[in-house]
Protein backbone atom coordinates (compact mmCIF):
# COMPACT_ATOMS: atom_id res chain seq x y z
CA UNK A 1 0.00 0.00 0.00
CA UNK A 2 2.92 2.46 0.84
CA UNK A 3 4.45 1.58 -2.43
CA UNK A 4 1.36 2.06 -4.33
CA UNK A 5 0.64 5.39 -2.32
CA UNK A 6 4.23 6.83 -2.72
CA UNK A 7 4.18 5.91 -6.86
CA UNK A 8 1.06 7.88 -7.10
CA UNK A 9 1.90 10.76 -5.72
CA UNK A 10 5.20 11.00 -7.06
CA UNK A 11 3.82 10.14 -10.73
CA UNK A 12 0.98 13.39 -10.01
CA UNK A 13 4.35 15.70 -9.46
CA UNK A 14 5.90 14.30 -12.41
CA UNK A 15 2.88 14.36 -14.80
CA UNK A 16 1.81 18.15 -13.85
CA UNK A 17 5.51 18.76 -14.30
CA UNK A 18 5.39 17.38 -17.90
CA UNK A 19 2.07 18.94 -19.13
CA UNK A 20 2.27 22.31 -17.27
CA UNK A 21 5.73 22.88 -18.06
CA UNK A 22 7.06 20.51 -20.78
CA UNK A 23 10.45 19.38 -18.64
CA UNK A 24 11.25 18.05 -15.25
CA UNK A 25 10.14 14.14 -15.38
CA UNK A 26 13.20 12.30 -15.49
CA UNK A 27 14.86 14.90 -13.00
CA UNK A 28 12.26 14.35 -10.83
CA UNK A 29 11.12 10.57 -11.64
CA UNK A 30 14.51 9.06 -11.08
CA UNK A 31 15.37 10.87 -7.59
CA UNK A 32 11.63 9.63 -6.60
CA UNK A 33 12.39 5.67 -7.73
CA UNK A 34 15.44 5.84 -6.27
CA UNK A 35 14.92 7.13 -3.20
CA UNK A 36 11.53 6.48 -1.47
CA UNK A 37 10.30 3.60 -4.37
CA UNK A 38 13.85 1.17 -3.32
CA UNK A 39 14.93 1.21 -7.25
CA UNK A 40 18.80 0.94 -8.12
CA UNK A 41 19.93 3.65 -10.21
CA UNK A 42 20.01 1.41 -13.60
CA UNK A 43 16.30 0.74 -12.91
CA UNK A 44 15.15 3.64 -11.87
CA UNK A 45 16.48 5.43 -15.24
CA UNK A 46 15.02 2.79 -17.62
CA UNK A 47 11.85 2.89 -15.53
CA UNK A 48 12.11 6.77 -15.66
CA UNK A 49 12.10 6.47 -19.42
CA UNK A 50 9.22 4.63 -19.44
CA UNK A 51 7.22 6.65 -17.35
CA UNK A 52 8.34 10.13 -19.05
CA UNK A 53 7.91 8.64 -22.88
CA UNK A 54 4.40 7.52 -21.48
CA UNK A 55 3.40 10.72 -19.60
CA UNK A 56 4.91 12.80 -22.79
CA UNK A 57 2.63 11.60 -25.24
CA UNK A 58 0.06 12.16 -23.00
CA UNK A 59 1.00 16.07 -22.36
CA UNK A 60 1.88 16.32 -26.10
CA UNK A 61 -1.67 15.23 -27.43
CA UNK A 62 -3.26 17.20 -24.90
CA UNK A 63 -0.94 20.67 -26.20
CA UNK A 64 -1.33 19.59 -30.27
CA UNK A 65 -5.31 19.36 -29.68
CA UNK A 66 -4.80 23.56 -29.01
CA UNK A 67 -2.53 23.96 -31.50
CA UNK A 68 0.64 24.91 -29.22
CA UNK A 69 2.84 22.25 -30.78
CA UNK A 70 5.26 23.13 -33.73
CA UNK A 71 5.61 19.88 -35.23
CA UNK A 72 8.28 20.62 -38.09
CA UNK A 73 10.93 22.96 -35.61
CA UNK A 74 10.44 20.06 -32.52
CA UNK A 75 10.94 16.89 -34.73
CA UNK A 76 13.93 18.84 -36.58
CA UNK A 77 15.30 19.82 -32.73
CA UNK A 78 15.25 15.96 -31.45
CA UNK A 79 16.50 14.82 -34.89
CA UNK A 80 19.86 16.94 -34.33
CA UNK A 81 19.75 15.78 -30.62
CA UNK A 82 19.71 11.95 -30.78
CA UNK A 83 23.34 11.23 -31.88
CA UNK A 84 25.38 13.74 -29.72
CA UNK A 85 23.26 12.40 -26.80
CA UNK A 86 24.17 9.14 -27.61
CA UNK A 87 27.45 9.49 -27.56
CA UNK A 88 27.90 12.53 -24.69
CA UNK A 89 29.46 12.38 -21.21
CA UNK A 90 29.08 15.53 -19.57
CA UNK A 91 29.78 16.37 -15.53
CA UNK A 92 26.40 16.80 -13.53
CA UNK A 93 27.84 19.59 -11.94
CA UNK A 94 28.32 21.37 -15.70
CA UNK A 95 24.70 20.19 -16.35
CA UNK A 96 23.92 22.43 -13.07
CA UNK A 97 25.47 25.20 -13.98
CA UNK A 98 24.14 25.46 -17.85
CA UNK A 99 20.55 24.49 -16.01
CA UNK A 100 21.24 27.78 -13.53
CA UNK A 101 22.23 30.05 -16.62
CA UNK A 102 18.78 28.83 -18.55
CA UNK A 103 16.98 29.57 -15.60
CA UNK A 104 18.48 33.11 -14.93
CA UNK A 105 17.58 33.83 -18.82
CA UNK A 106 14.48 32.45 -18.22
CA UNK A 107 13.84 35.11 -15.54
CA UNK A 108 14.85 37.56 -16.51
CA UNK A 109 12.59 40.70 -18.59
CA UNK A 110 11.59 39.37 -22.04
CA UNK A 111 13.62 42.09 -23.96
CA UNK A 112 15.02 38.84 -26.51
CA UNK A 113 11.21 37.99 -26.49
CA UNK A 114 9.99 41.19 -27.71
CA UNK A 115 13.00 42.03 -30.13
CA UNK A 116 11.81 38.86 -31.49
CA UNK A 117 7.96 39.37 -31.30
CA UNK A 118 7.41 40.65 -34.88
CA UNK A 119 9.15 37.16 -36.38
CA UNK A 120 7.38 34.97 -33.52
CA UNK A 121 4.67 33.07 -35.43
CA UNK A 122 7.05 32.34 -38.33
CA UNK A 123 9.24 29.43 -38.39
CA UNK A 124 12.49 29.65 -37.20
CA UNK A 125 15.95 28.72 -39.65
CA UNK A 126 16.41 25.27 -39.86
CA UNK A 127 20.11 25.68 -38.94
CA UNK A 128 19.33 27.35 -36.12
CA UNK A 129 17.10 25.00 -34.69
CA UNK A 130 19.59 22.43 -35.77
CA UNK A 131 22.19 23.68 -34.19
CA UNK A 132 20.18 24.26 -30.70
CA UNK A 133 19.15 20.74 -30.75
CA UNK A 134 22.35 18.82 -31.14
CA UNK A 135 24.18 21.32 -28.78
CA UNK A 136 21.16 20.68 -26.38
CA UNK A 137 21.87 16.53 -26.97
CA UNK A 138 25.89 16.65 -26.12
CA UNK A 139 25.04 18.69 -23.05
CA UNK A 140 22.01 16.48 -21.73
CA UNK A 141 23.73 13.09 -22.93
CA UNK A 142 25.29 12.23 -19.85
CA UNK A 143 21.35 12.04 -18.14
CA UNK A 144 20.23 9.47 -20.71
CA UNK A 145 16.74 10.88 -20.43
CA UNK A 146 15.78 13.35 -22.36
CA UNK A 147 17.12 17.05 -20.26
CA UNK A 148 13.71 17.74 -20.39
CA UNK A 149 14.12 20.88 -18.43
CA UNK A 150 16.78 22.67 -20.48
CA UNK A 151 14.69 22.28 -24.05
CA UNK A 152 12.12 24.92 -23.11
CA UNK A 153 14.35 27.44 -22.17
CA UNK A 154 16.19 26.78 -25.42
CA UNK A 155 13.22 27.01 -27.78
CA UNK A 156 12.13 30.06 -26.30
CA UNK A 157 15.48 32.26 -25.71
CA UNK A 158 17.85 30.54 -28.94
CA UNK A 159 14.82 29.26 -31.19
CA UNK A 160 12.17 32.46 -30.40
CA UNK A 161 9.42 29.99 -30.10
CA UNK A 162 6.34 31.83 -28.09
CA UNK A 163 6.48 29.81 -24.01
CA UNK A 164 2.94 28.65 -24.61
CA UNK A 165 4.18 26.67 -27.58
CA UNK A 166 7.22 26.00 -26.34
CA UNK A 167 5.99 23.59 -23.70
CA UNK A 168 4.16 21.65 -26.21
CA UNK A 169 6.98 21.41 -28.58
CA UNK A 170 9.26 20.35 -25.49
CA UNK A 171 7.09 17.26 -24.97
CA UNK A 172 7.81 16.36 -28.93
CA UNK A 173 11.37 16.44 -27.93
CA UNK A 174 11.51 14.75 -25.03
CA UNK A 175 9.14 11.82 -26.44
CA UNK A 176 12.13 10.97 -28.73
CA UNK A 177 14.80 11.65 -27.41
CA UNK A 178 13.49 8.98 -24.33
CA UNK A 179 12.50 6.74 -27.08
CA UNK A 180 16.14 6.64 -28.44
CA UNK A 181 17.30 6.42 -24.96
CA UNK A 182 15.25 3.19 -23.70
CA UNK A 183 16.07 1.59 -27.09
CA UNK A 184 19.51 1.46 -26.15
CA UNK A 185 18.86 0.23 -22.45
CA UNK A 186 16.88 -2.72 -23.81
CA UNK A 187 20.06 -4.51 -25.49
CA UNK A 188 20.55 -4.73 -21.57
CA UNK A 189 17.79 -6.52 -19.65
CA UNK A 190 16.76 -4.90 -16.50
CA UNK A 191 14.62 -5.95 -13.77
CA UNK A 192 11.60 -3.54 -12.99
CA UNK A 193 9.43 -3.40 -10.24
CA UNK A 194 6.14 -3.02 -11.91
CA UNK A 195 4.00 -2.70 -9.09
CA UNK A 196 5.66 0.62 -8.38
CA UNK A 197 5.82 1.47 -12.35
CA UNK A 198 2.20 0.86 -13.33
CA UNK A 199 0.79 3.77 -10.38
CA UNK A 200 3.48 5.57 -11.11
CA UNK A 201 2.97 5.91 -14.80
CA UNK A 202 -1.18 6.43 -14.12
CA UNK A 203 -1.15 9.16 -12.24
CA UNK A 204 1.86 10.73 -14.35
CA UNK A 205 -0.69 10.30 -17.36
CA UNK A 206 -3.66 12.00 -15.41
CA UNK A 207 -0.89 14.33 -14.00
CA UNK A 208 -0.33 15.46 -17.78
CA UNK A 209 -3.82 16.35 -18.72
CA UNK A 210 -4.26 18.46 -15.51
CA UNK A 211 -0.99 19.89 -16.64
CA UNK A 212 -1.63 21.23 -19.95
CA UNK A 213 -4.89 22.73 -18.53
CA UNK A 214 -3.38 24.54 -15.80
CA UNK A 215 -0.69 25.54 -18.42
CA UNK A 216 -3.48 27.12 -20.10
CA UNK A 217 -5.16 29.14 -17.43
CA UNK A 218 -1.54 30.75 -16.06
CA UNK A 219 -0.48 34.28 -17.80
CA UNK A 220 2.76 33.39 -20.42
CA UNK A 221 5.06 35.58 -18.11
CA UNK A 222 3.98 33.79 -15.13
CA UNK A 223 4.77 30.32 -16.93
CA UNK A 224 8.14 31.57 -17.44
CA UNK A 225 8.83 33.22 -13.61
CA UNK A 226 7.65 29.93 -12.42
CA UNK A 227 9.63 27.52 -15.11
CA UNK A 228 12.66 29.42 -14.31
CA UNK A 229 12.33 28.96 -10.55
CA UNK A 230 11.67 25.41 -10.42
CA UNK A 231 14.27 25.24 -12.99
CA UNK A 232 16.88 27.06 -10.62
CA UNK A 233 16.05 24.97 -7.49
CA UNK A 234 17.00 21.73 -10.04
CA UNK A 235 20.09 23.61 -10.75
CA UNK A 236 21.09 24.40 -7.08
CA UNK A 237 20.17 20.74 -6.05
CA UNK A 238 21.86 19.02 -8.67
CA UNK A 239 25.12 21.83 -8.10
CA UNK A 240 25.39 20.47 -4.25
CA UNK A 241 24.37 16.90 -4.78
CA UNK A 242 27.77 16.94 -7.33
CA UNK A 243 30.06 18.45 -5.07
CA UNK A 244 29.28 17.00 -2.14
Amino acid sequence: MNTLILASAAGAVVGLALGGLGGGGSVLAVPALIYPLGFDPAAATTAALLIVIATSLTGLVAHARHGRVRWRTGSLFAAAGIVPAAIAGVLTAGFAVLAAVAAVRMLRPKREAAARAGASTAAPPAGRVARTGAGLGTVTGFLGVGGGFLVVPALVTVVAVPMAEAVGTSLLVITVNSTAALATRLTTPTALDWAAIAPFTAAAVLGAWDGQRLAARVPVAALRRIFGAVLLAVAVFMLVDAVT
